[in-house]
């Protein structure tokens, strides 16, 4: 295969991955399995994201010190992490009904700031990680580091924003 349609390849995948989580992740909203998930999933896959996070923050430092082996490792086991987390969500949320958050005032704003951006941000580094990871893989490096500018910071806020969102609303669960 041609590196020209090796990247045609990549883009069309990039493109369906981008829309068919979202919207798998939204029509599983609307889907409730009569099954009872154990109730320790949240904070697996609370521990999950900040474990991505910290795994982020491991592969930033080790390319900053040129260490290009341990990053690509690093970055694997964050999109294993992340993969895992999708699963994990998407099983608790097709099998639970979402929790309201309980509180009030500043901290209820705060919630949902925090919430929202994180919703947001959350479809739109898909896109941005898989064409990072992509310009990667097909060694197109130059390219590579002006999008993981944007893909760190967007990846390593969602995967904290998430923990901070399943610790606001983890004493309302029922």
């Amino acid at each position: 295969m041609s590196s020209n349609s090796n990247h045609l390849l990549n883009n069309r995948m990039i493109v369906i991955l981008s829309i068919l989580i979202p919207v798998l992740v939204f029509a599983l909203f609307g889907l409730k399995l009569d099954w009872k998930p154990p109730v320790f999933l949240p904070p697996i896959y609370a521990s999950t994201n900040a474990l991505t996070a910290l795994i982020l923050i491991a592969a930033y430092l080790a390319i900053k010190k040129g260490n290009i082996k341990l990053h690509k490792r690093l970055i694997h086991v964050a999109l294993l992490l992340s993969t895992f987390f999708l699963v994990m969500y998407l099983l608790h949320h097709a099998t639970s009904e979402s929790t309201k958050y309980g509180g009030d005032g500043i901290l209820k704003l705060v919630y949902y700031v925090v919430l929202i951006s994180h919703i947001l941000l959350s479809v739109a580094v898909i896109p941005v990680v898989l064409i990072t990871y992509a310009r990667a893989r097909n060694k197109h490096f130059q390219q590579h580091k002006k999008i993981a500018k944007i893909a760190f910071p967007l990846w390593l806020y969602v995967s904290i924003s998430g923990v901070v969102v399943y610790l606001m609303i983890s004493p309302y669960y029922v």
